[in-house]
């Protein structure tokens, strides 16, 4: 990748780490406007956006937007057969890089928004910012986490344990107890 570009995650999780309920369906205490926003103007500087077969934002402009889908199913790259703009890619057929390189998108922010197999496979790959939410009134027990280390170690350890540095706190809604932290990865604090 060049300089140009970075791999940045967005995630807002309950008070246990939980991105949606054990049927995947994310609750409406997750479903802040101030968190909505940031999301929404993430996905708007974003190049290309990844995530998995579960993880769609279904938003107006969703289908206008160049994304990634990760999935098993193909042997490693291929045209999404019902999403406009989208690819399927196997991780284990093809690289991120190679993948990039095939779809002509090298430059530019990649937006990585789950679900926690995603961003477990990002983690490794490194990201350069992961904006990690928090709704502290909401807890999801038995839900789905944002990585797959979770819920035995939390969101925060995680990236930690990937050399990520937590940036300040920004309250995003007081009265739903909703903050954001924005984590970056060893390499974007080298660029800054």
């Amino acid at each position: 990748m060049t300089e140009r570009s970075s791999i940045e995650g967005y995630a807002i999780v309950s008070t246990d780490g939980m991105i949606a309920d054990r049927n995947r369906q994310m609750p409406d205490g997750l479903k802040i406007d101030a968190d909505v926003r940031h999301f929404n103007d993430g996905l708007d500087r974003a190049a290309l956006i990844v995530h998995g077969r579960h993880s769609h934002e279904q938003q107006a402009v969703s289908d206008r937007r160049r994304r990634l889908v990760v999935t098993r199913a193909i042997p490693a790259l291929g045209r999404h057969p019902s999403i406009p703009n989208a690819w399927q890619w196997n991780p284990a057929g093809l690289s991120f890089a190679k993948a990039r390189e095939a779809i002509g998108i090298l430059d530019g922010m990649v937006a990585v928004t789950g679900g926690a197999q995603v961003f477990g496979l990002f983690l490794d790959i490194g990201f350069d910012a992961f904006h990690l939410s928090r709704a502290g009134k909401v807890a999801i027990p038995g839900g789905r986490p944002v990585f797959p280390q979770v819920p035995g170690q939390t969101p925060e350890q995680v990236l930690s344990s990937y050399g990520m540095v937590a940036g300040p706190p920004r309250v995003l809604d007081a009265q739903a107890d909703a903050t954001l932290v924005i984590w970056h990865g060893p390499g974007s604090l080298r660029r800054r």
